[in-house]
């Protein structure tokens, strides 16, 4: 989910992207804490079972907080000296750890609504939970998007009280009140109507009950939210010299100008993309279940290890099949042999290359069932990565070959159709 102004598709982690290779033939290490891991960034911890990430453009956004929040601490508390930015780099840091707590306000709605959570990452505009799974009544898609924002409203007026408790004018007042606004800003931000914002998902959860149909609430909640982003972009400094956000600057240009119009850009630029993004994936989402492994499957030719590919390649082409699956003297399906080893050997050798050594073993985890489809299939392929799979039918016969190219292909071609 989008949080503390990161205008990201929640579900970003569902998007349809068939595995690449495996790099490391023993597969993926799982990363340890502190360490930099698969996940984009540093892992820090895995509450509840899903890892957080911190992205290395937290540490300029961190920074960036620190140099900001010290201006104002030497105007309101001087006698800090060269200390205001230790205090500056600990309101960045509370804050973005109340930027966590609302991301795991969505998690454990997620983890509740038995959705899995891929990760949770902190970045440079807030952070997202890549949720892997689309929730399956409107009532739930609402529930899931407001419990962040709310949580943000809770985690504001907890420090509004704290404030009441400490002098005011003091390091701990000051930091209780910037924390207070910062949570509020981000609980009202993500509550205006317009993918790829919490209150976007809500308002999508809306016209889905109304119209009983997904795909209208994600088409109406990504053009408000397109709608949003050019309110952004002339709205945002339009206020700020107004006096409308309370620091009114009559005169148009100089650095603030250029300032105030360069974070409305950005901010307008990642929500008219994040909206975007959310319709695309909504409309392959809605198409997956059109893409089986069947439908996708190259049909083979069963060859023994020690047949010369010359020859295999001429019982595929009498065949009409386009894939080669090497079996043992019962005919059991042992190895399959590689496209891009094929291509890799000049025609004047394959006489006497026999189509073994260009095979790779079947492995746990490569047979696929010719049933699989949509979401179910891609969830397969993430889980056991490979180039090529042996596809077979229920009874255990062999059905072909299924290539992630030809599964990538797919997808591709399915999100680029118009709705």
């Amino acid at each position: 989910m989008d949080d503390s102004g990161k205008p990201q598709d929640p579900q970003e982690s569902v998007r349809p992207q068939p595995p690449e290779p495996p790099k490391d033939p023993d597969g993926p290490k799982a990363p340890t804490p502190g360490k930099k891991g698969s996940g984009g960034g540093i892992l820090m911890g895995r509450p509840f079972g899903v890892p957080v990430y911190v992205a290395p453009s937290w540490f300029l956004v961190a920074a960036l907080i620190t140099w900001v929040f010290g201006g104002q601490l030497e105007r309101v508390l001087p006698e800090l000296g060269a200390a205001r930015y230790l205090v500056s780099l600990f309101f960045a840091v509370a804050f973005y750890a109340s930027v966590l707590v609302h991301e795991l306000a969505h998690t454990v709605a997620a983890l509740r609504f038995k959705l899995p959570v891929r990760r949770i990452q902190l970045q440079f505009f807030g952070g997202v939970s890549e949720i892997e799974k689309e929730t399956e009544t409107p009532g739930r898609e609402f529930v899931l998007a407001f419990v962040g924002p709310l949580l943000s409203l809770v985690l504001a007026g907890v420090f509004y009280a704290g404030m009441h408790m400490v002098e005011p004018g003091t390091v701990p007042g000051v930091l209780l009140g910037g924390l207070m606004i910062s949570n509020l800003i981000v609980a009202i931000f993500n509550l205006l109507p317009g993918l790829p914002l919490d209150g976007g998902r809500m308002l999508r959860a809306v016209v889905w009950k109304i119209t009983g149909r997904p795909m209208s609430g994600t088409i109406a909640a990504a053009w408000v939210g397109r709608a949003l982003a050019v309110t952004v972009l002339i709205g945002l400094p339009l206020l700020t010299h107004t006096g409308a956000l309370g620091n009114a600057r009559p005169e148009i240009g100089g650095a603030d100008s250029l300032t105030d119009a360069l974070l409305a850009a950005i901010l307008a630029a990642i929500i008219w993309t994040g909206a975007g993004n959310s319709l695309r994936m909504a409309r392959l989402r809605e198409r997956l279940p059109d893409l089986t492994a069947r439908t996708l499957t190259r049909r083979a030719v069963p060859v023994e290890s020690d047949t010369p590919l010359s020859e295999a390649l001429r019982r595929a082409n009498d065949a009409g099949a386009r894939a080669l699956v090497v079996v043992d003297r019962q005919g059991g399906p042992t190895a399959l042999v590689r496209e891009a080893a094929i291509v890799g050997v000049p025609d004047h050798r394959r006489p006497w290359v026999p189509v073994g050594t260009l095979a790779q073993d079947l492995k746990d985890g490569m047979r696929v069932s010719a049933e699989l489809a949509g979401e179910d299939l891609l969830e397969y392929l993430r889980a056991t990565p490979a180039t090529e799979y042996l596809v077979v039918e229920e009874t255990g016969e062999i059905y072909g070959v299924l290539s992630t190219a030809d599964v990538e292909r797919a997808f591709v071609s399915a999100m680029a159709r118009k709705a």
